[in-house]
This record gives C-alpha cells, sequence and structure tokens, in this order.
C-alpha cells in the first residue's frame, strides 16, 4: 500500500471565488488551452496541431472537471470514467508554489507573504547593500519585476562582462538570482543564493531562487537545470513530516524538496524536464516500500509554458505526459494510490506572465479506487487527508478525505 501524487505545476481549471481579487476572474488555464485547440489557434509547426488529444486524462475524468466551470465543454464526454475525479479550492492566501503545495501536504498558508514592489527598484536598498556586502559583489543588475528569459536577454552580456549577479522578482515572494554557471560559477551562484535566503527572512519571503544559464550572447543564454530553491520551511508540520516521523519513506522527486526546505523528505531525486522527471517517478515506484509517499513535481508546465505563455507548448506538454499515463497505471500495485493535481494556476493566454488564482483538479486512481465524482473541495488540504487515509495513519488537522 503506496501513495504516489503527481503534480502538474500550474495546470489550473477555472477560476475560483476569489480570483476577482487577483484581477485574474476568467482565468483558466485548462479551458483556454483546450479551446485554443480546438480553434487551431494552438498549431504550430513541429510541435502539435488539432484538438487537444488526451484521452487517458479524459478517461480518468480530466473533461468533467472542466466542464464544472460552467462554460462550454471543451472534451468529449469519457464513455467510463477509471477514477475519483474533482477540483479544489485554495484555502492559502497567496497562489505561489510554496503555499499550493504546502496546502496540499496539509498546511494552508493562511497569512500573507512578503512581496517586493512592482516599480524600480523593487528591492529596499537595505537588503541590496547587505548582500553585496557579505557576498563581496561588484554590485547588482536588474532590481525589478522581470521574466527570467527576457531579462537575460536584456542583462546577461552585462552580467559577463561585469561579474553582478542579476537580480529579479516577479508577483510571488520570490528572490531570483541569475548567474553563468561558468563566468560567475556554479558553486558562487548557490553561496550568494545562501546568504540572500538569511537577508530576506527579514521582509518575510518565501523563497530565494538560484536560476543558472549557460551561452554566450543574448540569442544563445538557456537557463539550466541545476536551478535551486531556498525555500522557508513551512510553518507547521506536513503530512510528509509525519511520515518521516512515523519511519516512512518519502521519496520527493524534481522540485519537492526544494519546496519543503528539505524538511519532511527522507529522498530526493533530482531530474530535468517532464519526461527526465516522469522515468525518475516510474523507477521509484518500482522500487518504493510499502506505507511510502512518492510526491513528484512536473515543472515544465510553468517554467517551459505557463510563465512563457506558449499555448502550443503546454498542449503538447499535456499530450506527451498522457501518453505517458499507461505505464504508471501498469506498475501500480493492487491497493496502491495514485492522485494527481496541481499547486495553482498559470494561464498561458492570460495578459502577463504570472501564475493565476484557478482551483486545481484532483484525480485519484488505483486498482482499488472506486471511481465517481467529489465534487469542489474546499481545501487542497483534502489530498493530505486522503492520503493519509488511505495509507491508515492518524487525520490531519485540516481537510476530507475523499476516499
Amino acid at each position: 500500500m503506496r501513495a504516489i501524487v503527481g503534480v502538474l505545476d500550474s495546470f489550473g481549471v477555472g477560476a475560483t471565488p476569489d480570483a476577482a481579487r487577483f484581477g485574474e476572474q476568467d482565468a483558466d488555464t485548462f479551458g483556454s488551452i483546450a479551446r485554443a485547440c480546438a480553434e487551431g489557434r494552438a498549431d504550430k509547426a513541429g510541435v502539435r496541431r488539432g484538438p487537444l488529444d488526451i484521452p487517458h486524462l479524459v478517461a480518468l475524468g480530466l473533461g468533467e472537471i472542466g466542464a464544472m466551470t460552467g462554460k462550454t465543454r471543451c472534451l468529449p464526454t469519457a464513455g467510463v470514467i477509471s477514477a475519483r475525479y474533482g477540483r479544489a479550492v485554495e484555502k492559502s492566501f497567496g497562489k505561489d508554489t510554496p503555499s499550493g503545495h504546502w496546502e496540499m501536504m496539509g498546511a494552508p498558508v493562511e497569512f500573507d507573504w512578503g512581496y517586493f514592489k512592482p516599480d524600480y527598484p523593487s528591492f529596499p536598498k537595505p537588503l541590496i547593500d547587505a548582500l553585496t556586502m557579505r557576498a563581496r559583489l561588484p554590485g547588482v543588475l536588474g532590481e525589478k519585476h522581470a521574466s527570467g528569459t527576457h531579462i537575460l536577454e536584456e542583462l546577461g552580456e552585462e552580467h559577463i562582462r561585469s561579474g553582478k549577479p542579476i537580480v529579479y522578482t516577479s508577483a510571488d515572494s520570490v528572490f531570483q538570482i541569475a548567474a553563468h554557471e561558468t563566468h560567475f560559477g556554479l558553486k558562487r551562484l548557490y553561496e550568494v543564493c545562501h546568504i540572500a535566503r538569511v537577508l530576506v527572512d527579514e521582509y518575510n519571503i518565501g523563497r530565494v531562487i538560484a536560476r543558472p544559464f549557460v551561452g554566450e550572447s543574448a540569442t544563445t543564454f538557456k537557463r539550466t537545470g541545476n536551478r535551486h530553491d531556498y525555500a522557508m520551511p513551512p510553518h507547521m508540520r506536513t503530512l510528509l513530516d509525519i511520515a518521516v516521523a512515523d519511519g516512512r519513506e518519502v521519496i520527493g522527486i524534481g522540485k519537492i524538496s526544494d519546496i519543503f526546505a528539505a524538511r519532511g523528505v527522507s529522498r530526493s531525486v533530482l531530474a530535468d524536464g517532464n519526461e527526465a522527471l516522469f522515468d525518475a517517478m516510474l523507477a521509484e515506484i518500482k522500487i518504493a516500500p510499502d506505507g511510502s509517499i512518492v510526491v513528484a513535481n512536473f515543472i515544465d508546465f510553468d517554467t517551459l509554458y505557463g510563465h512563457r505563455r506558449d499555448v502550443a507548448g503546454y498542449a503538447a506538454a499535456l499530450e506527451a505526459f498522457d501518453k505517458r499515463l499507461p505505464e504508471l497505471q501498469r506498475m501500480l500495485k493492487p491497493d496502491d494510490l495514485v492522485v494527481l493535481s496541481a499547486d495553482h494556476g498559470c494561464d498561458p493566454t492570460w495578459p502577463g506572465s504570472d501564475h493565476t488564482r484557478e482551483h486545481v483538479p484532483i484525480i485519484a486512481f488505483g486498482p482499488a479506487v472506486a471511481p465517481g465524482p467529489i465534487g469542489t473541495r474546499d481545501t487542497f488540504a483534502d489530498i493530505a487527508q486522503s492520503v493519509a487515509d488511505h495509507l491508515g495513519m492518524k487525520p490531519m488537522p485540516v481537510g476530507r478525505s475523499f476516499l
């Protein structure tokens, strides 16, 4: 008896009732992608074309979840649905990665993170002064809200010439530092991020993110898979903490360990890109012992397609993920549970490049899981409660089991 949780990072399924507070009342990551595909607006040579083709996710109830928005159904109805399916509202105040993941594991973030102002310079002068002094830097570049790819095009060459790292932020509670892997050094970048993590605690910032890149010019710069997140530890015990304390094995795949500040993860497995992450997940499921939890984050949906507003790329990534689901299903033991969900939305048709406030899907399946609708859940924490229920753990303080 094991539990596997797959997080399709940013795969929202329609705006939440409070989305207007963020100016995102019509955001709908899944619906926007499906409609764009149906209308031919997501056709891209060499990438994909035609209606969104995700038959396995549809058979697991994703089409029914999409129809819960009340908008026109954009995918065909499945014949027989083989999973429990529904959606969940975020109880946490924000729409960021740590809030979504922590809430999924039973720890809603019902407080406000600190954020950096949108106008230039975004960062307080004392923070930048302290960082440059403690990290012995010649200065920094950027100091503003920016897209990670655009700021490399703008400042990457100057960074190489000057030795000054690029610092920037977004609508999330983040302090991001970009630097070249060879000209600046990956180890040096991590050292600077460690220093920054201590400094931003005063501002209640959720994450410091190391953003290494390679290339020699604005047209060739490319971020690498050596990204590292330095997160604030969760404010309360999560399901993962409790599982490890119980002597269970918790395997975090991708950036899971970073998101939970290495807490509640007995083993971390890194991989670069959705395909490699799926491979790693299958490899761990093959050897995961009874009573264990495997949690995988599929980051490409968010970083490569959602934030970059690449509808065709997002659609192609969903289709590629869908094709691999039968491999996962064939590996399950008779009493295993799989839950597929997301941590927030990132509608690739929405203006800007930030996350969007949306419901997340909940798809739960396994050989012994009875299929059927579970409606709209009040919190992502229902996932943690259901996993605890499945594994025979003590109930979590937040959430209701949907099993």
